[in-house]
């Protein structure tokens, strides 16, 4: 299976578990995808919002996909509303775009591309979310390489 639709009704964690609007995948749908639990996903709300995510737990087997308040906003959903939504496997399964400045990065420095092939996904993607947002090329080459330093003691290279 590379994807699922369906129809469902806008649920919201607790408060002390983050409170984050939410929809949720049994684990029979998850089981079908070729990666398991372990897939990235692509979801559409409504046919007008896409978006990257992952796959959290619920702690009962089951699982669900974060939906921003800003994504409910924008097909004007919100909590207890139904929704139609569709999820696909995100086929770059690190789930985010490589920047350049971190391409070029690691292109030229070998010992830097080394320590980023043996993060994890998720490792990658904190780092490319760290500087992300931030214009200063400079700025982001120094997070890049403050972050790649951290790491490196903790891999046996």
């Amino acid at each position: 299976m590379t994807s699922y639709q369906g129809t469902q009704t806008i649920k919201q964690l607790e408060k002390r578990k983050g409170g984050y609007f939410y929809l949720k995948l049994d684990s029979d749908i998850i089981s079908q995808f070729s990666r398991k639990r372990a897939t990235r996903m692509i979801c559409t709300i409504e046919k007008e919002v896409s978006y990257r995510c992952g796959l959290n737990h619920l702690g009962d087997g089951n699982f669900y996909i974060i939906i921003a308040g800003k994504y409910l906003k924008k097909v004007n959903k919100a909590l207890g509303e139904e929704v139609h939504f569709k999820i696909e496997e995100d086929p770059d399964q690190l789930g985010v775009e490589m920047p350049e400045v971190l391409t070029a990065l690691l292109e030229q420095d070998v010992e830097a591309q080394t320590i980023f092939a043996k993060l994890t996904d998720g490792k990658k993607r904190s780092l490319i979310y760290s500087f992300n947002k931030i214009k200063d090329i400079d700025k982001q080459v120094k997070i890049i390489i403050d972050f790649l330093n951290q790491e490196k003691p903790k891999m046996k290279l």
